[in-house]
């Protein structure tokens, strides 16, 4: 990955989409490579070859910033997905989040927040606005009183098994023969498992495993 983070700006107002886009143009490490209008027209643009991060608007015609966000995640696993909201609302944010995003930002507080939640997302962290840290503790002490068991992690059973497997050193061919899926399945779910722990690669993924009781060090 190169150091320049090139991003991609989905908004419906052509006003808002300049206003961030001079915010991140002034960062030598930040570039605005493609502009959308709305969030079908964001999906066309993600581009994995030429986009490492889309920062979607979360309410544009035709397809919402959620919707496209899904539908980037499915498509190009490696792009981090920043949404911008005018509202402060929960829901919007536990979308945002189920859909693949790292973080939610205040189009309201953007000229202060934006750059540091675009390096997070890069560097594999989640960005939160204190309201959202709020929210989430809030919705797993709720969950807890109710004596829901909560995720002990993010990954589904597959994918543990794929982690496990990687690991203990094991090729995504073997691993492919192993499970009976193709090659390019085990790459995809890799692709995934990297993005969601917000990790780069084996060595990082061989500790999670480690961590998480999947293999004995």
């Amino acid at each position: 990955m190169s150091s320049i983070t090139r991003i991609l700006l989905a908004d419906d107002h052509a006003l808002v989409r300049r206003g961030l886009r001079l915010i991140l143009e002034a960062e030598p490490d930040l570039t605005v490579v493609a502009e959308a209008a709305d969030g079908a027209e964001a999906v066309e643009a993600a581009s994995p070859d030429q986009v490492d991060l889309a920062i979607l608007d979360v309410a544009m015609p035709r397809m919402t910033g959620i919707q496209a966000a899904r539908e980037i995640t499915r498509r190009a696993p490696g792009i981090r997905i920043l949404i911008l909201s005018m509202y402060d609302n929960e829901q919007y944010f536990f979308e945002s989040l189920k859909a693949g995003a790292s973080g939610y930002v205040l189009k309201s507080v953007a000229d202060r927040d934006l750059l540091e939640a675009c390096r997070a997302a890069m560097r594999g962290e989640p960005f939160l606005y204190p309201g959202a840290i709020t929210a989430l503790i809030r919705d797993y002490l709720a969950r807890d009183r109710q004596g829901e068991r909560l995720p002990d992690t993010i990954l589904t059973p597959r994918e543990e098994e794929i982690v496990k497997l990687i690991a203990e050193g094991n090729s995504a061919k073997r691993i492919a023969e192993m499970l009976f899926i193709s090659v390019k399945t085990v790459d995809r779910h890799r692709a995934n498992i990297l993005q969601k722990l917000g990790m780069r690669d084996r060595l990082e993924l061989t500790r999670y495993a480690i961590r998480a009781g999947l293999i004995e060090p």
